[in-house]
């Protein structure tokens, strides 16, 4: 089943009823709507978004969600994604599987990375031919070059050939957080697609802090950033359609933040499978699990459709 992406940008009081998150309008609306127009099953919900100062959020009602491993994501003033709440405990054998997360070994990291990197430079290859007709052998050609543990860094080489010609009519496009849009419309996505992540992570019983590459002392989803990477290239290719739709991109709008608010619905190839991204990113993350308890060597990461 696909849980819901719910997504709240104006004051709104929100708490539970029956197992029911229950909406309630600064104008009176709402509360009283016995018709169930107000009401969402907690059990459908995989990821809440809270964008403005004035909502209110009970205790109760975040219990609940945490309960039914959902994710929470807060937004700071600029109305950008900055704080995530995800549940403590979110599989029934997760002691074991943390324990195999921190007895891997380095030879099966490498080759977690290898895969990972191999990954995410084919899907980057796809979108970038597929959204500027640019010739992409080269990159095939690196997913080839690319080692155990990516030693030689073929990351960061198919990264600036495929940010060099992404936004071919932005001159010297650079990718950063600061940096002018589409950046902003990326690192939103991004937001929401590292949310998705980190919560299958928790669902597979993994710690979202140890990555397989990343490690920064002041990051706690080392691992999701890891996971996420073959994913990111999802993103971009619907921030291309954003741009080509015409939008204003000099601020997140509110069909903007809708188009991107998709991502955990966008259809993606896996295992040979057509399937919604968040249903993808659970088989990603149960692999995983796998490799680290010695039942599998592969991590089952997307394609294209």
């Amino acid at each position: 089943m696909i849980k819901r992406t719910l997504y709240f940008g104006n004051p709104a009081y929100l708490s539970m009823r029956n197992s029911q998150l229950v909406i309630h309008l600064p104008d009176g609306n709402g509360m009283e709507d016995r018709a169930g127009n107000n009401t969402i099953p907690i059990e459908d919900i995989g990821v809440v978004v809270l964008d403005h100062k004035q909502i209110t959020i009970t205790h109760g009602l975040l219990e609940a969600l945490l309960a039914n491993n959902a994710a929470v994501i807060t937004c700071d003033s600029s109305r950008m994604p900055v704080g995530l709440m995800l549940p403590l405990s979110g599989n029934t054998t997760q002691s074991e599987r943390f324990q195999a997360q921190i007895d891997a070994s380095l030879p099966l990291t490498k080759q977690l990375w290898q895969q990972t990197i191999q990954s995410k430079i084919e899907n980057q290859a796809y979108v970038l031919h597929k959204t500027r007709k640019v010739v992409v052998k080269n990159m095939f050609a690196w997913v080839d070059a690319v080692k155990s543990g990516d030693t030689d860094n073929i990351e960061a080489r198919a990264a600036a050939y495929y940010w060099a010609n992404m936004f071919p009519d932005i001159p010297d496009f650079r990718r950063g957080r600061e940096g002018v849009p589409p950046n902003n419309l990326l690192n939103y996505g991004y937001a929401i697609l590292r949310a998705v992540v980190a919560r299958s992570l928790v669902a597979s019983g993994l710690l979202p802090t140890l990555g397989i590459h990343h490690h920064n002392r002041y990051n706690a989803y080392c691992l999701a950033d890891d996971i996420m990477e073959p994913y990111r290239p999802f993103v971009d290719k619907l921030v291309v359609e954003i741009m080509e739709s015409g939008e204003d991109l000099s601020e997140l709008s509110k069909p903007i933040k809708a188009r991107l608010l998709s991502i955990p619905v966008l259809d993606v190839n896996i295992n040979n499978q057509r399937s919604p991204l968040m249903i993808a990113v659970g088989y990603t993350t149960a692999s995983l699990a796998k490799c680290y308890l010695g039942e599998s060597r592969k991590i089952a990461y997307p394609g294209f459709i």
